[in-house]
């Protein structure tokens, strides 16, 4: 089997970026780096077209609210989501990146995890700064897509989170798959830039133009939770679930699917309350 330039893409990249001494700086640590710069200069251009009048102290606040909730939810998320068991019985693994006197690095983050504190965290930085509760809401899960852009350009580059086995062209060759040694080689499907593209960038531009409809602009948390439920949902079934649990969840579906229901329902429930409320204020108007 011959493979072209293309299957052979991540094998270009090792995951490092640098080494600072013995540690690895590694290009999944640094896209968190461009997500928040990305959010944050995003954020800053549309309060200075909307003329929403926040200041960069206020953004400041806030973001550092952002920041540290969306990092320590996709760690507790990854710990009590995906590895409850492990954890509960090495409990200094959780933040401590040391394993029998070695640095091994804080591996597994959950998108779940990081969106659920993250946004409790974002609530409470936006009340602490004295903004809008609801309008700065709406524009940080607009903007979301585009940061999680980064984080799973970042999957890619080091090579894991990748996709079922596939004979499609498409496939790429990992390897850090365990069947990376086979012969002829295995191709995966490269579910990270499936991701990148579906719950990233086309999200973003589906939720920059439905707020531009009057009845849609002020309900980006909700479309949010059900674009990007429903993209995951689907890409799931192309993404390799983790080894340790496989699709054991409730119909056969990936953890991740799981959670992915959970948001669509929650986002729909709380589309429907909100077009409830607003019908019934305009008729009391």
């Amino acid at each position: 089997m011959d493979l072209s330039w293309w299957n052979l893409i991540p094998t270009y990249f090792d995951g490092t970026a640098f080494t600072l001494g013995s540690f690895p700086v590694r290009w999944y640590g640094i896209m968190y780096i461009f997500a928040f710069v990305t959010g944050y200069l995003t954020l800053t251009h549309i309060n200075k077209k909307e003329n929403l009048g926040y200041t960069k102290e206020q953004f400041d606040s806030l973001f550092t609210w952002i920041i540290a909730g969306i990092i320590i939810g996709a760690r507790l998320g990854y710990v009590f989501f995906y590895k409850a068991d492990y954890y509960l019985a090495n409990p200094t693994e959780i933040l401590i990146p040391m394993s029998n006197g070695h640095f091994v690095g804080i591996s597994g983050m959950s998108y779940h995890g990081g969106l659920i504190l993250g946004t409790v965290f974002t609530i409470i930085g936006i009340r602490r700064n004295k903004m809008d509760l609801w309008k700065t809401l709406n524009l940080c899960f607009l903007l979301a897509p585009l940061a999680y852009t980064w984080g799973r350009w970042g999957n890619f580059i080091n090579g894991e989170l990748f996709g079922e086995v596939t004979t499609s062209p498409i496939g790429m060759w990992f390897p850090r798959a365990k069947d990376s040694l086979v012969s002829p080689p295995v191709l995966h499907h490269p579910s990270q830039l499936y991701e990148m593209l579906f719950e990233g960038v086309l999200l973003f531009v589906a939720l920059y133009n439905l707020r531009r409809i009057p009845a849609l602009h002020d309900k980006m948390p909700c479309l949010y939770l059900i674009g990007y439920g429903t993209a995951r949902f689907f890409i799931e079934f192309f993404r390799m679930p983790d080894a340790h649990i496989g699709r054991v969840d409730l119909f056969g579906m990936s953890r991740g699917q799981t959670l992915c229901s959970l948001m669509i329902l929650t986002g729909l429930i709380w589309l429907i309350v909100l077009i409830v409320k607003q019908k019934k204020a305009a008729k009391t108007t």
